[in-house]
């Protein structure tokens, strides 16, 4: 397999130095950026007495007394460990100006705190004193604040009609930076899985052809597929498991449309675990290939969990994407993009995550969710990208505290866009999907069943006890890549030469196959 290795460490680089979205903010890394509204502006710029210092340019054009600016942080304001605020202020001319901070979107009622500056040029370490603040419900009551927030809004002369340029720099809580990205829990015993081991018809014990059209005659999005249980449309061959895009005249439940797929949901369902899924999407303007999952819970006529569980709609059910392509026409044709649809935020919602791959058609990439009790994160090939973390988890932001399934499948048009008039088919083909959870992580067994390994992690030599045959093994890296063959292989694994990192042991018993995640220091 073919593998970018030179992007593979850029990202490494790039996720393991760059903090954002996070006090203290000091707008290097182009990665703090504020929202606007009202008709305010802002961007990055260079200070104008150090031009290696990157600053944030915040504008009123005196269209509105209120115009502001704010940034939703991944990791909240801690007023219990700080109370103040500290910034830089430039100011190009020598008036005076008051400058509001607002703090939003905690367990408390909303707080603000405002200070005066006069003169030009850079004004450091202007303090904001949180434990006199005033409530903004009214502008007036005094708070002694508390608790914590996940969005910080400025205001420059608010209630005022002035327009202005100003620049801020150093926007600091105390807190010091980490990284969002770091997996909280890592997830080692293999749970459920797939490997496609057998060519024909899907799996029927693993997975539920779900091709009942929803109410109207249409799939959700404006989508104009027919879904089918036809090997057409989804086949395992060689290993993999395809599910095939056409482009034909098809009738179902009194409906003709011009192109089929498949969609497929997965009769496993869990809460709190890893997946991760090696595949090769389509790209072809107008499909739109998605490895997601739903809540078990959710009412949707014709799904495989409806008639028992289904009792919650969307989005209260709760939605992880782990990988969609297609729907955002804007961006790099290697872009794929993760996103969470929960009842405060979903359609084209701010919980969303995207980064660009190499070439999706050819090469296969592990797509992969790391789903804890705290926080759900996206991997492209091992890398995080994107991690949800809301500072404020009920119903509305964390319906993910029950079973989710997977669901695999290839929609053609609607929110995807045009079809490609050319298009004729499209696959998206799957060499595996694997479910990880914890059922008794030990420095001396990984899992209580026929085999076991330790010691894992391991640095030197893993070792397999099993009072079971032993047929064949294989290790492989995280990129499928063979790394030791059976041959080579005894019930004692030698893998000190073997690069740290993350490895999959495959064991062969009879009809039995059973993979192991092995965790190399």
């Amino acid at each position: 397999m073919k593998v970018n290795y030179l992007l593979f460490l850029f990202l490494l680089f790039q996720i393991n130095t760059t903090f954002s979205q996070q006090m203290p903010i000091d707008f290097s890394g182009g990665s703090d950026t504020f929202s606007v509204f009202s008709g305010s502006s802002f961007a990055l710029t260079s200070d104008p007495e150090d031009a290696g210092n990157p600053i944030g340019q915040f504008s009123n054009d005196g269209s509105d007394p209120w115009q502001g600016f704010y940034i939703d942080l991944s990791r909240p304001i801690d007023l219990g460990l700080q109370k103040t605020i500290s910034l830089s202020y430039y100011g190009y001319d020598t008036g005076s100006h008051n400058i509001l901070l607002k703090l939003e979107n905690g367990a408390n009622p909303n707080v603000e705190v405002t200070q005066n500056v006069s003169g030009s040029g850079w004004t450091h370490n202007i303090i904001f004193d949180f434990s006199n603040a005033v409530a903004s419900s009214d502008g007036v009551t005094p708070v002694n604040a508390t608790g914590q927030y996940s969005r910080l809004t400025i205001f420059i002369d608010g209630g005022s009609t002035v327009s202005g340029t100003y620049l801020i720099d150093s926007i600091d809580d105390g807190s010091t930076p980490t990284d969002p990205n770091v997996l909280d829990v890592t997830y080692t015993d293999l749970v459920w899985s797939d490997e496609f081991d057998t060519n024909g018809a899907v799996n029927s014990t693993n997975w539920f052809h779900q091709t009942q059209l929803p109410a109207g005659g249409s799939w959700y999005n404006n989508e104009v597929q027919h879904y089918t249980d036809r090997t057409d449309n989804s086949y395992v061959a060689g290993g993999f498991l395809n599910i095939v895009s056409k482009k034909e005249t098809y009738s179902d439940q009194g409906y003709t449309k011009s192109y089929t797929s498949a969609r497929l949901n997965s009769k496993f369902a869990f809460t709190y675990g890893r997946v991760d899924v090696r595949a090769k999407i389509p790209t072809q303007a107008g499909t739109w290939p998605a490895i997601w999952m739903l809540g078990k819970n959710i009412n949707e006529d014709g799904g495989y969990w409806d008639n028992t569980y289904g009792t919650t709609n969307w989005p209260a059910c709760g939605e992880i994407d782990i990988m969609e392509h297609g729907i955002f026409p804007s961006e790099d044709p290697n872009y794929i993009s993760s996103a969470l649809h929960t009842p405060c935020c979903y359609g084209g919602n701010p919980n969303k995550g995207g980064i660009i791959a190499s070439d999706l058609v050819n090469d296969f990439h592990i797509y992969s969710m790391n789903w804890s009790p705290d926080q759900i994160s996206f991997l492209l090939d091992g890398v995080v990208y994107y991690t949800y973390n809301p500072s404020v988890k009920d119903a509305n932001t964390w319906p993910f505290d029950a079973d989710q399934y997977i669901l695999l499948n290839i929609a053609m048009g609607g929110v995807a866009g045009t079809i490609d008039p050319s298009f004729t088919e499209g696959t998206m083909q799957i060499d595996y999907v694997r479910v990880y959870q914890n059922s008794s992580l030990s420095i001396k067994e990984t899992r209580k069943d026929a085999f076991k390994v330790f010691p894992n992690p391991v640095k030197t030599e893993l070792n397999i006890k099993t009072s079971e045959t032993i047929d064949d093994m294989a290790l492989y890296d995280i990129f499928g890549k063979l790394v030791l063959k059976h041959k080579e292989i005894g019930r004692s694994i030698n893998v000190e030469n073997l690069p740290a990192g993350v490895y999959f042991l495959k064991i062969y018993s009879g009809p039995t196959t059973t993979i192991k995640k092995v965790l190399k220091y």
